[in-house]
């Protein structure tokens, strides 16, 4: 049995109003919480997967969630953008300490690696902004098959 929202004392389910102080109460069911995606085109969250560094947090959420299930398009940028940040990933663990320990190495190959990720993440940017699918090299490849596989 329910109780008032304002004094506590103890009324009927489909009591709109407490008896003790007259209070509105909520009455009937709650409505169901509205899905936090519905109101984001696909071309948006499409331009979230590129965020510079933090873009993978969409992409995972594009991916888990049933309102993009059906885009191809954005699940692909998904993808791709994710890839882009494990290529991230690899150069900051992989590359960096592998150049990082000689001494008075001539060239700073893993920051003109991530310099490379970087224009690559704002390029994508600047090409779903003008309403364009541009597929990279090789993530772009590795993408369309992780959408494909997906589908069957």
């Amino acid at each position: 049995m329910p109780y008032c929202t304002q004094c506590g004392k103890q009324i009927a389910e489909r009591d709109k109003f407490c008896a003790g102080c007259g209070s509105k109460q909520g009455g009937g069911p709650a409505a169901p919480a509205a899905d936090l995606l519905d109101g984001i085109a696909p071309r948006t969250a499409s331009l979230l997967c590129y965020l510079p560094v933090v873009g993978w947090i969409p992409c995972i959420v594009v991916l888990a969630t049933h309102r993009f299930r059906d885009e191809r398009e954005v699940r692909f940028h998904a993808f791709q953008g994710l890839y882009l940040f494990v290529v991230w990933l690899l150069v900051d663990w992989v590359v960096s300490p592998m150049f990082g320990f000689l001494p008075g190495h001539a060239l700073p190959v893993a920051k003109l690696l991530k310099l490379g990720v970087l224009v690559a993440w704002v390029f994508m940017l600047v090409k779903l902004a003008q309403n364009q699918t541009f597929r990279l090299p090789i993530l772009g490849e590795l993408a369309e098959r992780s959408v494909d596989e997906q589908r069957s």
